[in-house]
Parts: structure tokens; sequence; C-alpha cells
């Protein structure tokens, strides 16, 4: 039987060669739109700021705010050629010059130029104050852009020590803001001028527009004349009962996309509703049970789990355990593909865990085995905060770290508990533990309802503190810890493990727990610098040695999502990383 990696590659060949062809218009056979499913909110056009990344912009917008490359469907970095190409001219110090396409402009007829570069470059680059970014992985390395303002080249010279491999993946997709957007919101036009120069006041009113001037909400008003878009879809609406509709962009240079427009549900949206009335055509995610719905399968996983084509295909395969109610909750027969990313408990380093006693005293009477046989990918424990499943170390890493916190021990946790500094009265305080995720997510409530069955017993209290409006920015202050998929509450994860590697890097936003460790500070830098197996080796163990003596986190088991499709879908390739499914969606067609 051809195994799932074949057919995901077979899809994504026969997705290319449509790409390299005349498109030619759609018959009496084809309709004209589709239905997307994301089980993320959408609150923030721009995909780089702290929410914008941890939530689904990035699946929703990946084909509206394309750059020099995408994620595609295995994780790996692919040039997006459309908007222009980015060469490797010198290796030291190690120099990228970036050419924007002739053509490329935005859907207000404004021409995307080296503006757009030097904005992200500094947004991303942590150097200046006031840039809410996600993450510094790989800008923080630059030194700096030669940009004349309004030009389509521009050269980007790194420091001389840097030798980050990931540079292709740098200015990729969701990172080209319109400068000429955010110097309007600012009320700054030479956008330039401003960042290269010493106006601390204009600069920050750049940052805040960067920040804050492309939040979105179901229900707003979307202006053409902000919410610009680069790529062959841009966004015509966003309501609770529509969902996020995107509608072809007639100032796309490129190949028209096969479909009209796209409907993506988010979550805060009625995406179950349309899901339960046969609207939706394609699903991404972490609810196999409406996966399973949108695919046409028995929701109690009885028929069709093969994925058997190129057009759809989730990660669960023949004999997998659907993850709903009502369904088998062992996941140990499951033959799921290798996932890019990894559930875990993310900790606040103040209030309660900020006590590494209580941190170990949680990760002991919490019960990772059954965590990851009842929701982990092939219900496989996973010990590594340092690679996924999919990692060539990962699996034998895996079992050499297994050892730490592998079942619920409760006298044990109780003991640790004990060990703890009591106060002035001789008292120590029973723990309370908020988990927080974006409500919604019946997996999620029920992690942290068996978490806290299984810790009520050692003294822990552990509270369900999900909400509708949860961000990453409410760790530490509304809950205690944050239940992710590797570093978002979305699809996640790349084939290189560069961005979320940076999890663990010492100031880096996206150190949600504010861990600080030199030598895991060395090792991600390592380890974003080599890609050979032999090297890596050390660097990983340095870090879940490190990090499981520290416990700044508390890795769960490989995340599993459904990424399918219904049978009238043509060319949907399971996007298997952190812009999910959609990577491909200006391909995607219906038949009726």
């Amino acid at each position: 039987m051809i195994g799932p990696r074949l057919r995901r590659v077979a899809a994504f060949a026969a997705t290319l060669a449509a790409a390299g062809t005349i498109l030619v218009a759609c018959g009496d056979d084809e309709e004209s739109s589709i239905d997307y499913l994301i089980d993320a909110r959408v609150s923030d056009y721009n995909v780089n700021t702290r929410d914008g990344y941890a939530e689904g912009a990035l699946m929703a917008l990946t084909r509206v705010l394309p750059g020099f490359s995408l994620i595609g469907p295995d994780g790996q970095i692919v040039a997006d050629r459309d908007v222009g190409t980015a060469t490797l001219t010198e290796t030291s110090p190690m120099t990228v010059r970036y050419d924007f396409n002739p053509d490329a402009v935005y859907s207000d007829g404004k021409p995307m130029v080296c503006d757009d570069l030097v904005l992200a470059a500094t947004a991303l680059g942590g150097r200046v104050r006031g840039f809410d970014a996600a993450t510094n992985a790989g800008y923080r390395d630059i030194d700096k852009v030669d940009c004349t303002p309004g030009a389509k080249t521009a050269t980007v010279t790194f420091d001389k020590d840097s030798e980050f491999r990931e540079w292709r993946g740098l200015f990729g997709a969701g990172t080209l803001l319109p400068a000429h957007v955010v110097g309007r919101i600012a009320g700054v036009p030479d956008v330039v001028g401003t960042l290269n120069g010493k106006n601390s006041a204009a600069i920050a009113k750049i940052a805040k527009a960067w920040n804050t001037g492309f939040a979105i909400a179901p229900g707003d008003e979307i202006d053409p004349e902000t919410f610009v878009a680069s790529g062959p879809y841009r966004v015509e609406g966003y309501s609770t009962d529509r969902g996020l509709r995107l509608v072809a962009n007639d100032k796309w240079w490129g190949q028209k996309p096969v479909l009209g427009d796209v409907t993506v549900w988010p979550l805060g949206t009625d995406g179950k509703t349309a899901v339960d009335d046969g609207v939706v055509d394609v699903a991404d995610t972490a609810d196999l049970s409406l996966a399973d719905t949108v695919a046409g399968r028995d929701p109690q996983g009885q028929e069709g789990d093969t994925q058997d084509g190129a057009t759809q295909g989730g990660d669960a395969q023949e004999g997998d355990a659907r993850d709903g109610e009502g369904a088998e909750t062992d996941r140990s027969a499951a033959r799921d593909i290798a996932p890019l990313a990894v559930t875990n408990l993310v900790f606040a380093d103040t209030g309660v865990t900020a006590d590494l006693k209580v941190r170990q005293a949680l990760a002991t009477c919490m019960p990772r085995d059954r965590l990851a046989r009842e929701h982990g990918s092939n219900g496989i424990v996973w010990s590594l905060h340092s690679a996924s499943p999919a990692d060539t170390l990962g699996p034998s890493l895996n079992v050499q770290f297994g050892r730490r916190y592998p079942r619920s021990n409760v006298a044990r946790a109780r003991t640790l508990l004990e060990q703890r500094v009591a106060d002035e009265n001789g008292r120590r305080a029973k723990p309370v533990i908020r988990i927080g995720y974006p409500a919604g997510s019946a997996t999620s409530a029920a992690v942290v309802k068996t978490i806290a069955d299984a810790c009520v017993g050692a003294g822990i209290t552990v509270k369900d503190a999900s909400s509708p409006d949860l961000s990453v920015a409410g760790l530490g202050k509304k809950v205690d810890a944050l239940l992710m998929s590797g570093d978002t509450f979305a699809a996640a994860g790349t084939s290189s493990g560069i961005p979320a590697l940076y999890t663990l890097y010492p100031g880096d936003p996206l150190n949600l727990s504010g861990y600080r460790n030199a030598e895991v500070g060395k090792a991600v830098t390592g380890l974003s610098e080599t890609a050979s197996d032999s090297a890596r080796l050390p660097l990983l163990r340095t870090i879940d040695t490190q990090a499981w003596d520290q416990l700044p986190t508390i890795p769960l088991y490989g995340s599993v999502r459904g990424r399918d499709a219904s049978a009238a879908v043509q060319r949907m390739v399971p996007g298997m990383g952190r812009s999910g499914t959609g990577w491909n969606m200006d391909r995607w067609g219906m038949t009726r």
C-alpha cells in the first residue's frame, strides 16, 4: 500500500504541475468557491505579532500576504518566485540580495518595494524597541539592509559571525506588510528614513501602527486601503455568520487562482454550524470528529479512515482512533504521520508556577502516558523539548529522555510539595494552577480535566482557565500555564524546527516562559547553523537535559490534526507545518 508521505508527495507534484500550466477557465462541472475550516482565531492581519503568530492568521492568509518563500506541505521552505528571488551573494559575511518581481503590486496598486523589507527586518530584528514581534529568530542576525526607498531590490547583510541556515525562510509569507500603509497609519510617510534615523518618537509611531494597525475581528469593516493584499486573494469581509471571506485579487500578477473566492471559518465564527450544514469543504483542525464529518467519514472511524488520494488526506490513517465524542480514545494503534509539533504546557515565570517544586510536582502527578494514549500521535509519550516526532533524531532521543516523569506518581508529587519553603507560620499553601487555552477545544478541555483529576490527590488544584479571547499575553496574569501545540494555538511547526526552537532561547519573545539558560541559548544558536545530525545530536541533548532539570515547559505528546477534504475538492495537499493546509489554496478546485 502506498504510504501517506508518498501520497502527499504525489499530490504536491500534481499541484506544481497544475501551477505550471495555463489555467483553463472553470467549466460547467466546477464550482467557483470553497469553504475552509480552521480551529484557531484570526484577530490580527499581521501574522508576526505575538497574537497573530499564536493564532490562525497564517493558516488563513498565506495566499493573501505571500513573501519570498512559503512553508510547504511537509513544513519545508519553498521559494515563492512570484514575489521575487532571494540570492545568497556572499558567505562571509552572509549577504543576500532580494529582488522583487517588477510586476509585484499590492491590491491598492502600490508596488511591493524594499521599504517593505526594511520594515520587516526592523520590526522582527529585536534591535529597535517598541515592536511586538512574536520572535526575532534569524532576523536578530541581520546587521543592515541596504535599500533605496521605492526600489525593487535590497541587500541584506548579516552579522559577521552569523551562519543562520534558514535564511531562505526569512521574509516569507506574512512577514511583508505594506510599508506605505504602516506609514500612513503612523503619520510617518518616510518609513525607511525614519527607521534608519534617531527620531525615537516617529519610530514609536511606526511600531504602534505595526503592532495594532491591522487588528481584525468578525463584524469589522474591511478597509481595502488598509488591508491590502499582495497575493492571489484579498480579504473582502469578516463576520461571525459568513466567516472570513477571501476573493480573487484583480491586481495579482501571477497565475490566477482556480476559485474566485474562499470562505475561511476561524474559531469564533459559525464554523461548527457550517460543518453541520454541509457547507465546509476543507478542514484543518485538532477536532478530528469535525474533520471526519467534512471528509464524509463516520466520526466513529468505522469507514474511510484510509486517505486514498492526492486531493485529500489527514494525519490519521487506516486503523486510526479518532478523538471525538463517543469515539475510541486509545491512539496507540494509530498510524499517524509523524507530526512537526508537540503539545506542551508552557509555564509562567511568576506566581505559583515560579516555584520549581510546584512545576516538578505537577509533572509528577500528571499522567503523561494516559494523555498521550488518548490524544497523542500514535499514542506515544513525547519527552523532548528540542525536537518533534518528525525529526530524524527524534524517536531515538525520545527513548533516552522517556524516563523523566513517564506516568502519574501522586505520592512523589506530595513529597515534592512538602520540600517547598514554608511561610513564617510553617505552612505551605496548596497550589492552584490555572491552565489556559482558547475556549472551544474539546481535546484541550479533556487534557486539563485529566490532569486535574490526577493531581487533586497530591494537593494540587488544577483549574480550566480557558476563555474565548485568551492570548499568550495572559500567561502570568490570567493563567499560570498555557496548553499549546508547539509554539501556537493553531497549526505549528516546520521541518527545520525553526523558529520553534527559540521558545527556549534567552530573551526571544517566543520564549513565553522567560526561561534563561546560557547553555541552552548556545545550543539553539548551534542548531540554527547546522543541519548535520552528528552535529545536532549533542546540542539536542544539551537542551533537553537542561530543560528537564528546570521545567520551563512540559512536553506531552505529538500533536494530532485532521487535515481533510470532501470528495469534491481537487488539488488540496495537507500542510503539516504552521501555514496549515491553506498553503496552496489558490490551486484548490471544486467539482459539483
